[in-house]
């Protein structure tokens, strides 16, 4: 199995997808654009070779020099697990006719308009919304759709360059910052809990199922500095409240005709209980999700994920066995890590419960926390109860302080 992995080094955890698909046997030749000499080390061991490329998000200039890098070659997969690449390894596929997502399809995982078209067509509830361009046609949409609403790219990951807008006063002070967006979606603000659904698939349908809590929304914890963001994997995926959430799930994947590999959904569950899709895409989800879950089943997703795309096969165990939770930390003050304050009480408290420490530590330089959903590092914990785990996120959430100078 002769693979050609885009950006295995970039981000972080793409090293581990490099690892898995090595460890099921493929032949792995990388493409990216961090140079040769500067991989590191546990990424170069997985690769038979690698090709640099000036910009990697530069689609054409990427097709053309690694068409010619491999001629004489023959290639059974294209992979990527970076949100922005998604279309450049379709465009790679059907150029050299491998199988595996095609443009069209992809196309409905990275449009956000062009997704939400087809999962309304299949009947599922979606929030209303409009593709908008100029300054006009958001302020057309907005009066059409009304207040509250949410402003974010078409083609956009995570909560970068997404707003949500109360007022027609708001609406005018965030218009200047989406200068830089060619296109974006504007829609209906749904109000309640937010939630993933995530999946591993075999030709579309989940041979793994995910869901985990976001406290708060992602939005909300990325426009407040103070919040330390917690996310919980949660154990019990029979719980009456998260049937809609699964049955949603899994018609979406039909209606956006899902292939092989990851799928990181995202949705809301109302007061009432209604299940409202947000967006999904065919990839995993970021900021440790791949981590949480591998704790949650005791299992190597990163060595399943490849195991699947290259031989068709899933062979983790499927057992459920333990709620996890992430927070995320972010310091008070500008510059390094001076100390951090509560880690060893909450460490003690926790005791085997705790997973991860990846605390940035004092003296190194603290990061820009509108800039990584990372923040500053986290903690993670797991436990079989929901509320146990949920008891020891909170304390880390509120009783750990970092400080930056």
């Amino acid at each position: 199995m002769r693979v050609v992995l885009l950006s295995p080094a970039y981000p972080a955890e793409m090293i581990n997808f490099s690892r898995g698909l090595a460890e099921v046997g493929a032949t792995v030749y990388g493409v990216g654009d961090t140079p040769r000499d500067q991989l590191p080390p546990n990424v170069k061991r997985y690769l038979a070779d690698y090709l640099t490329v000036p910009r990697i998000l530069d689609e054409v200039d990427v097709m053309n020099r690694v068409s010619d890098w491999l001629r004489g070659r023959y290639i059974d997969r294209v992979l990527t697990v970076w949100e922005p690449l998604v279309m450049l390894a379709a465009r790679l596929r059907e150029r050299w006719g491998v199988p595996g997502m095609n443009v069209e399809t992809a196309r409905g995982f990275r449009d956000k308009e062009v997704m939400k078209q087809r999962v309304r067509a299949a009947g599922l509830r979606v929030p209303r919304s409009r593709r908008v361009r100029t300054a006009a046609e958001v302020r057309a949409t907005a009066e059409e759709i009304g207040y509250p609403l949410i402003l974010k790219p078409i083609a956009g990951a995570g909560c970068a360059d997404t707003y949500h807008v109360t007022s027609q006063q708001e609406l005018e002070k965030v218009l200047p910052r989406l200068r830089g967006v060619p296109e974006a979606s504007c829609e209906e603000y749904i109000e309640g809990d937010e939630l993933t659904y995530d999946t591993v698939c075999i030709r579309g349908e989940p041979v793994m199922e995910n869901i985990t809590q976001y406290l708060p929304k992602p939005l909300e914890a990325r426009t407040n500095e103070w919040i330390s963001p917690i996310a919980i994997s949660i154990r019990d995926m029979s719980q009456p409240k998260l049937a809609g959430g699964i049955a949603l799930g899994r018609a979406v994947l039909k209606a956006l005709n899902m292939d092989d590999g990851f799928t990181h959904m995202e949705w809301y569950l109302t007061k009432n209980g209604e299940a409202v899709f947000g967006e999904i895409a065919c990839r995993p989800g970021g900021a440790g999700l791949v981590d949480q879950m591998n704790y949650t089943y005791d299992a190597d997703l990163f060595r399943e994920w490849a195991r699947v795309v290259c031989w068709g096969h899933f062979e983790a165990p499927r057992e459920r066995k333990y709620n996890v939770g992430i927070v995320f930390k972010r310091a008070q003050g500008f510059g390094h890590i001076t100390r951090i304050e509560g880690l060893v009480d909450w460490l003690r408290m926790c005791g085997s419960c705790v997973v991860e420490d990846k605390l940035l530590r004092p003296g190194m330089h603290r990061r820009d926390w509108r800039q990584t959903q990372t923040s500053d590092g986290h903690v993670m914990v797991r436990h079989p109860d929901f509320e146990e785990t949920l008891r020891m996120c909170q304390a880390a959430a509120t009783q750990i302080r970092m400080y930056a100078q």
